[in-house]
C-alpha cells in the first residue's frame, strides 16, 4: 500500500459584490472573496493538498487564473476534477483535515453542511473530513477582516 500526505494553503481577500462560498456552501454575508473562480478558499486549499500528495503540481497549474474557462468557476467542479486526476493515478482519498481562519463570518454553524458537501464530491463519509474554524486574534490581514485563509492536509492511498 502506498500512503501519501499533502498540504494545501490558500488565501483570498474580501470584496463587495461577490458571493461568499466556503467548503462548497454559500454563506449569507455582506462580502464575498475575490478570485478568478468563486474563490472558495477551503476547496482551493483541499485541492492543493490532494494534488500535492499525488505529485500532480498545484491548483494554479491545472486551473490557471489566466484561462477564461475558469473565470467564475464553481470550485466544487475544480475539486471534482482533482479527484478524477487522483483516481487516474490509482489514488483514493482517505481523509482531509482542514482549518479555516476568519474573524467573520462565524463558520462553526456551517461546518456540518461543508463536511456533507465535500463528502459528496469526494465520495467519502463526512466523518473523514475534519474542518476547524479559528480566528487570528485580530492580527494580520485576517485579523483586520480583510480576508480569509485556509489550510488543509490530505491523506491519500494507492492499493
Amino acid at each position: 500500500m502506498n500512503i501519501r500526505v499533502g498540504f494545501g494553503y490558500d488565501m483570498h481577500r474580501f470584496a463587495e459584490g461577490r458571493e461568499l462560498w466556503i467548503g462548497g456552501v454559500q454563506l449569507d454575508y455582506t462580502l464575498g472573496l475575490l478570485g478568478h473562480s468563486d474563490a472558495d478558499v477551503l476547496i482551493h486549499a483541499i485541492c492543493d493538498a490532494l494534488l500535492g500528495a499525488a505529485n500532480l503540481r498545484d491548483i494554479g497549474y491545472h486551473f490557471p487564473d489566466t484561462s477564461c474557462e475558469f473565470k467564475d468557476a464553481d470550485s466544487k467542479l475544480l475539486l471534482n476534477k482533482c479527484i478524477s486526476l487522483l483516481r487516474s493515478k490509482g489514488y483514493r482519498v482517505e481523509n482531509i483535515d482542514a482549518t479555516v481562519c476568519a474573524e467573520l463570518p462565524r463558520l462553526n454553524p456551517h461546518i456540518p453542511a461543508m463536511q456533507q458537501k465535500l463528502a459528496e464530491i469526494m465520495d467519502l463519509d463526512s466523518d473523514a473530513i475534519s474542518i476547524k474554524a479559528t480566528t487570528s486574534e485580530k492580527m494580520g490581514f485576517v485579523g483586520r477582516g480583510e480576508g480569509i485563509t485556509a489550510y488543509a492536509v490530505a491523506l491519500i492511498v494507492k492499493r
